[in-house]
């Protein structure tokens, strides 16, 4: 048996990352793409089990419901939606149609994160006081398009901010309590295009950050703890590679590794994990023709967004609230 697939969105996150992927597994079988103006049409057609929702955030809600309703499994991109009402009906609404509803949040599977993961989980690192993740770019002229219009829930905080907070979660849980500065600096910029989150965990901090105009790329990861720091640099390829056409099967190798500094100075190179994207397909696949979970659950994708929620009230009350 195949999941015949159908994917809303002619966008970048629907051809570098979700029609490739698609096409890669097996057990799916893409029948069909539609742009997100022929939105009605594609979200009830009747040969799809699986409708994959990669359109404007704004979209993301009346999407997936239109497509619930009608019967279907549901993944959609992240954010998961613009508001927590919204993450609320969609997560009631799958469950009262007995529905397989889950959301991308592919970056779970950078090859880099796998490492820190990994890393965190041998105990190398002892005890974790600080973890920094950055994701800079250097782009100072605006673009057309969606993500620089305010009244389509953009900006960076919304963009990138569901990705670091998502992998932080994933690696220390909830926080007790979050400080946030999110800032406009770009002349003429309608959306936010920097951000600095930081989690409270008792005494141990996770510092998150991205920003527009950063030439010069802070470290991706930085760990440090009790038993040493673990710096990496550089972005996970896969992205670079979808875009340049790579079969997804043969994707997700970096050759550069992060250093472990021990507290006696000894350097050691550790190896990247290999990414893999894939995996969030395969899982969703098999969730939808053997009952097994989904690879993200709705509900996880929810506290993200709670916490995003939080540090855009933090940013403009300039103080730390509790989580």
């Amino acid at each position: 048996m195949t999941v015949r697939t159908f994917l809303i969105g002619r966008g970048f996150g629907g051809s570098v990352f979700h029609a490739p992927l698609i096409r890669a597994v097996p057990a799916l079988e893409l029948i069909g793409i539609a742009g997100a103006a022929d939105a009605e049409a594609a979200a009830v057609a009747e040969d799809a089990d699986l409708i994959v929702i990669a359109t404007p955030n704004r979209t993301h809600f009346p999407l997936a419901r239109a497509a619930l309703e009608a019967g279907k499994h549901v993944v959609v991109d992240k954010p998961f939606t613009v508001t927590l009402a919204e993450a609320d009906a969609l997560i009631a609404l799958a469950l009262q149609q007995d529905r397989r509803l889950a959301v991308f949040h592919n970056r779970r599977w950078d090859g880099d994160f796998l490492t820190v993961e990994r890393l965190l989980d041998s105990g190398r690192l002892g005890e974790p006081s600080l973890f920094e993740a950055h994701w800079d770019r250097f782009r100072p002229a605006l673009r057309e398009g969606w993500k620089e219009d305010p009244e389509e829930g953009s900006g960076l905080l919304l963009d990138l901010g569901p990705h670091l907070v998502d992998q932080a979660l994933i690696l220390f849980g909830p926080p007790e309590a979050l400080t946030a500065d999110v800032a406009v600096q770009r002349p003429g910029s309608r959306v936010d295009d920097y951000f600095a989150v930081t989690l409270h965990y008792g005494n141990m901090r996770a510092v998150l950050g991205a920003s527009t105009l950063v030439a010069a790329p802070r470290p991706r990861f930085a760990v440090h703890g009790t038993g040493g720091s673990f710096v990496k640099s550089g972005l996970d390829p896969q992205e670079a590679e979808l875009k340049s056409g790579v079969d997804p099967r043969d994707v997700g190798r970096d050759p550069r590794g992060g250093v472990l500094i021990l507290p006696d100075g000894t350097r050691e190179t550790i190896p990247t994990e290999r990414g893999r994207y894939l995996a969030f397909y395969e899982a969703m696949a098999e969730a939808v023709l053997g009952g097994g979970p989904v690879p993200v659950e709705p509900g996880e994708a929810r506290e993200t967004m709670r916490l995003i929620d939080l540090a855009a009230r933090s940013g403009r009350e300039g103080r730390r609230l509790a989580v």
